[in-house]
């Protein structure tokens, strides 16, 4: 059936793509029994914790962007940091800092243990984070540097969540998908899903889209900064960037879509890279496999397909789960 045709990935021509798809950093992944505590005023080293590798490597047309909002019902302020959490069944928070040029950090650790730490704007302006652990406690903390790796945390709070559905932290905005009701990839998604209601359709055809016009861009990942962070726009508009970028986009465009969508960050075997997972009624959540090709699941990874024309050896790579291990959701 068509509708079941393939995305069918894309697979690791050569070790030598691999490597050029992303660098291979220390492990930033940290239990919160690892990481330090401070009660709030203290100063505390984050160390390895700080400044994260990013990965290299239906009817009318419409859309719905389900957009964070700040609503100030359940807020916990300790000086210049704000958490608003009013929003937490819809699985994020919002996070603000009071104008500033020092460094700020932002920590939320759930029920799995796993502590994602992200860099704020330090421009007074709120920024949409997902939990991404499901149902259960959270804990937010804000701190900003004093010196070198040394932040003071200048606030924590605590909290427990209960989704509205497991697919809430997947179909909205966020730093890392960041994108809007106005964003140009959300009126692409639009044009290029037009009529479809069937969510493999939907991501055939963003799939199909994003492989065909995006390019990988060898100069922006030998060059990166750490603390990268997508523009899904403007990947459009140059039409080409790193990994980190191709999965920032289809999430971004899927979720326009009502497509519950994870970007997935971790390894493919030694390299730092970024990947999604999707959900299909059908089918659940196609944790790591993604698209059908008549007889199998395939790994959506757009990097790959795209950079290696979805070579038969690229396709034999992504075809084995075993080559991926996830390590953040966002």
């Amino acid at each position: 059936m068509k509708t079941r045709q393939i995305l069918a990935a894309m697979l690791l021509a050569s070790m030598v793509a691999l490597t050029a798809c992303g660098q291979q950093p220390a492990d930033t992944q940290t239990t919160a029994e690892q990481v330090q505590q401070a009660d709030e005023g203290e100063t505390v080293d984050l160390g390895g914790l700080i400044d994260d590798s990013v990965p290299l490597a239906g009817a009318p047309a419409m859309s719905t962007v389900l957009t964070p909002v700040a609503s100030g019902s359940d807020v916990k302020k300790t000086g210049s940091a704000v958490v608003d959490m009013s929003n937490k069944k819809d699985g994020y928070v919002m996070i603000k800092y009071g104008s500033t040029d020092k460094k700020l950090k932002a920590r939320v650790t759930g029920p799995s243990g796993t502590v994602y730490t992200y860099n704020l704007n330090g421009d007074g302006e709120y920024e949409a984070f997902p939990l991404s652990d499901g149902n259960g406690k959270y804990t937010v903390e804000v701190f900003k540097n004093i010196q070198d790796t040394k932040y003071s945390k200048e606030l924590s709070t605590s909290f427990s969540v209960t989704l509205t559905d497991e697919f809430a932290p997947f179909l909205r905005p966020n730093q890392y998908v960041n994108f809007t009701e106005d964003s140009q990839a959300v009126a692409l998604a639009a044009e290029l899903t037009a009529g479809m209601t069937d969510n493999l359709e939907k991501v055939q055809a963003v799939y199909d889209y994003v492989v065909n016009n995006i390019t990988y861009d060898r100069v922006l990942a030998a060059n990166v900064k750490s603390g990268y962070l997508p523009d899904v726009d403007e990947v459009l508009a140059k039409k080409r960037g790193i990994c980190f970028d191709y999965a920032a986009l289809m999430s971004a465009m899927l979720r326009s879509q009502q497509v519950p969508t994870k970007l997935v960050v971790g390894y493919t075997g030694k390299v730092y890279h970024a990947w999604i997972n999707v959900y299909s009624e059908t089918e659940g959540w196609v944790d790591g496999i993604i698209y059908f090709d008549g007889s199998t699941w395939k790994l959506m990874d757009p990097t790959f397909a795209s950079s290696n024309n979805s070579s038969e050896a690229i396709m034999k790579y992504i075809g084995n789960g075993a080559n991926y291990q996830a390590k953040y959701l966002y």
